[in-house]
């Protein structure tokens, strides 16, 4: 008993130790979204509802991005272990081409948020605001691309201190920028969200920026890169995309209910997606702390592999999830405890702030599960596990959470027409039946890897 104390105490103290500093790069990053909300909430409510809708039709691809290039962590990690540096290399320039083609799709899809919010039937009087926004961050992407490509080789070679820097140094200056342009400061036009967008687009280079010149600089990095290596390479290129497709899928889907409930809400009314974004945002804001330590479990486990060390593999990923179990509980006490002081930093309006604490509550129900299934993912991308997970989250998401908050919130089929609160409903009973599946595909990808080597031997 006191060995296993032990292991877990070692264990779950080198895994923060990787994961506190994600988890502060992934709350800066945000925070800017944070901020971005609050500062707009001040202007109007319906420069509130744009930032939501805005953030709606961006949050989705950016967590598609995010995913598609977290590929490079655990190959990088993989390798690392494998103490294999030539094909880190490799792996890194592949990784930034690939960026750099999502980006230019990306751009094309936030230039076309106007038609796409006509489409949906979104109030009239919030489509030119959010439609700018989206347009003002379009050109910020290629610059969060590079930023998140250069983040995950550092996170491969075990250095999470560095990005969490730039981050943090991001956010600094993100909150002066959106002052100026939002209320046109120092000769500047007074733009509202939009400025927002603006902002954020002009933040995102400066990281990225400043993350490269250290990488540029560092002495050991120098002796990694191979500058052969960055013409492209079609069979490299694949490689990644399909492993770093479905991871990206996976986190898009989670990501984007949030996302199309907020534009489904949007048809009721301003105040209505107003209270929802409030909710959303933070929900936004805890789930980075469980996902963040789901990037440490990959990388623990990854490495654990790369050193063909298969028992480490699977007591780093059984400790991480109860890690990002507990730590969930802190989520869950803060908001139950202290909903109308989180509300107050976004809106001082009455109505808004009733329908928004009860949101929260609901909010406050799903970290626990959010936390488990987010975690076992995590060590089943350690494992280079990610086609599965992805379609259990489409089931888990998109097949029974969405309907049955559509059901809840839109109709009257089962109870009277819930608004807001029915989409809540269905958040939570898909995100527990996602944790559920994610820890029984974890459960079997451990025991068929497990028996491997028997069928083997058998055969011989």
């Amino acid at each position: 008993m006191l060995t296993k104390i032990r292991s877990f105490t070692r264990e779950s103290g080198a895994l923060m130790h990787l994961s506190i500093p994600i988890i502060l790069t992934q709350i800066t990053t945000q925070a800017m979204g944070f901020v971005d909300t609050t500062m707009a909430g001040q202007v109007s409510p319906a420069d509130l509802a744009a930032i939501a809708l805005g953030t709606s039709l961006w949050i989705p691809v950016l967590l598609l991005l995010r995913g598609v290039i977290m590929a490079l962590t655990p190959v990088v990690s993989f390798h690392r272990g494998a103490k294999d540096f030539s094909k880190i290399s490799i792996e890194f320039f592949q990784m930034i081409w690939l960026a750099l083609i999502a980006s230019l799709l990306l751009i094309l899809y936030l230039f076309s948020a106007k038609p796409i919010l006509d489409w949906i039937g979104v109030a009239a009087e919030i489509i030119p605001i959010a439609s700018d926004y989206a347009f003002a961050l379009a050109f910020g992407v290629p610059g969060i691309a590079l930023f998140y490509t250069l983040n995950g080789f550092c996170e491969g070679m075990n250095n999470t201190k560095v990005p969490m820097i730039v981050s943090v140094i991001g956010l600094l200056v993100n909150i002066p920028v959106n002052y100026i342009l939002i209320y046109g400061k120092f000769g500047f036009p007074e733009l509202g969200a939009v400025g927002c967008g603006w902002a954020t687009s002009i933040v995102y280079w400066l990281m990225s920026v400043s993350l490269y010149c250290y990488i540029k600089r560092h002495q050991h990095y120098k002796n990694i890169f191979c500058f052969t290596d960055i013409t492209p390479r079609l069979k490299e290129m694949l490689h990644l995309l399909k492993l770093g497709l479905p991871i990206g899928m996976n986190i898009a889907v989670c990501g984007s209910i949030f996302a199309v409930i907020a534009l489904l809400i949007g048809r009721i009314g301003a105040e209505n997606v107003a209270a929802a974004q409030i909710a959303l945002n933070i929900s936004s804001m805890t789930y980075v702390i469980p996902m963040s330590i789901s990037f440490g479990i990959t990388i623990r486990v990854g490495h654990a592999l790369g050193e063909r060390d298969e028992s480490n593999a699977i007591q780093r990923s059984s400790i991480g999830i109860v890690v990002a179990g507990l730590v969930s509980l802190l989520s869950v006490t803060t908001l139950l405890l202290f909903p109308e002081s989180i509300i107050r930093l976004y809106t001082s309006d009455p109505v808004i702030s009733a329908t928004a604490a009860t949101l929260l509550t609901l909010t406050a129900m799903y970290q626990f599960s959010d936390a488990l299934q987010t975690s076992a993912n995590g060590a089943l991308r350690g494992y280079k596990d990610t086609k599965v997970p992805m379609f259990l989250a489409i089931a888990s998401y998109w097949g029974l959470a969405l309907p049955l908050g559509v059901i809840l919130g839109l109709t009257d089929h089962i109870v009277p027409a819930m608004g807001e609160t029915g989409f809540w409903f269905g958040i939570v009973t898909g995100l527990t039946v996602a944790a559920g599946l994610m820890l029984l595909r974890l459960r079997y990808v451990i025991r068929s890897r497990n028996s491997q080597p028997l069928i083997v031997a058998t055969a011989n």
